[in-house]
């Protein structure tokens, strides 16, 4: 990996000085502010709802009286894989570096944390990060998980099973990402005695799949399975759809985007995914009243993902034996036992020494798409 000196700090960065809370205390806001990177590796409306999510976790923190001093959010984007490359993860964190960043948040997608993981490592800086891969945790690396490149196959096998389809047909990426959900879901098939009796690769970025799906469709599995990052899984469900294939479906983590992409939902209709919110959390529940009309822009896996991982690092900070890299880090190791906005109500959040993930109990919630809208399975 190329490990080139601190970039100069880009025209592009973005603080974020959110309005705060009232009731600071003035000696507080007098204080020297903590800066906070934000890793973007994909956002949406420049990443300012996320921005402010996160500031909102933070800001609750805050009013605690257990941070002394104000937190600047300090953002830069790097259009990493697989669209675009590692190259441009590894200049955007430097450049959090050369700013002089405390901690990070990001990045978001698997294929970049595993860039950004060896990164914090040889920086010493603390990062969170919010993909699906367990693999991009280190000592330096801490993770909360949108999902879960090792554990959503084995929830998605359990469906199966639970609907006695018994054999199944297997789309997934020709990825780390897409290879990583395959493995797994090859074991968790088998402990279970269903049978892949299909399976075909196809690119992360592709727009076509006319040609994969007609070669599932020959075999006549009970089921269809898709497991990938998720821009792949919009030409899929469009070549199903064409075709007039419609099998039972299930997908991993990456049929969230169509709460963002709301024209992928129609070809989407009836399938069962994996995803990360609750209807019945009440931390969410309470974060959606509180905001009132302004939640439903920023969508409730965002929202709870956003503003779980501003407390988290709020409370890191807070606990942090000193105000450094190294104390924020031992910091974040002492937050226990939060309760969490995303995954099911039991869902808890913290971390510890060597203990890198953040969510505990259900924090997997399967979803469908069903009339446009997502709605929580029941069987």
């Amino acid at each position: 990996m190329s490990m080139t000196p601190p970039a100069p700090r880009s025209r592009a960065a973005r603080r974020c000085r959110c309005p705060r809370n009232q009731g600071d205390q003035a000696m507080a806001d007098e204080a020297a502010a903590i800066r906070i990177g934000i890793l973007f590796d994909h956002r949406i409306d420049d990443g300012r709802s996320f921005e402010q999510i996160v500031q909102l976790g933070i800001d609750d923190v805050r009013q605690t009286g257990r941070l002394d001093r104000p937190v600047e959010l300090v953002a830069e984007f790097g259009q990493g894989l697989p669209s675009g490359t590692a190259a441009e993860v590894e200049a955007a964190f430097a450049r959090l570096d050369a700013a002089r960043v405390l901690a990070i948040i990001g990045p978001a997608i698997s294929d970049n944390g595993f860039v950004a993981r060896d990164l914090c490592d040889a920086y010493e800086l603390a990062a969170i990060n919010y993909t699906g891969g367990e693999q991009t945790r280190s000592e330096w690396m801490f993770h909360y998980q949108v999902g879960s490149l090792e554990e959503e196959p084995f929830v998605l096998a359990r469906h199966l099973a639970s609907r006695d389809l018994r054999t199944v047909a297997l789309a997934q990426d020709r990825s780390p990402i897409g290879r990583r959900y395959g493995s797994f879901f090859e074991e968790a098939t088998a402990q279970l005695g269903i049978e892949i009796v299909a399976r075909v690769e196809l690119s992360p970025v592709a727009t076509d799949a006319t040609q994969q799906v007609a070669k599932l469709r020959r075999h006549e599995a009970d089921a269809f399975a898709y497991l990938g990052l998720g821009q792949s899984a919009r030409p899929v469900s469009v070549a199903m759809a064409a075709g007039g294939w419609h099998p039972p479906a299930i997908a991993n983590s990456a049929l969230m985007f169509a709460h963002a992409m709301v024209e992928w939902r129609k070809e989407y209709d009836g399938w069962v995914y994996c995803d990360a919110y609750s209807d019945r959390n009440p931390s969410l529940a309470n974060l959606v009243a509180r905001l009132g009309p302004d939640a439903s822009q920023y969508g409730k896996m965002m929202l709870a993902a956003a503003y779980d991982m501003g407390r988290l690092l709020a409370e890191g900070l807070a606990a942090a034996p000193r105000l450094d890299r190294r104390g924020v880090k031992e910091g974040l190791e002492r937050v226990k036992l939060l309760p969490a906005a995303l995954g099911t109500p039991d869902t808890t959040m913290g971390f510890g020494c060597w203990e890198r993930a953040a969510l505990k109990g259900g924090y997997l919630v399967l979803r469908q798409w069903k009339n446009g809208e997502s709605v929580e399975w029941r069987g």
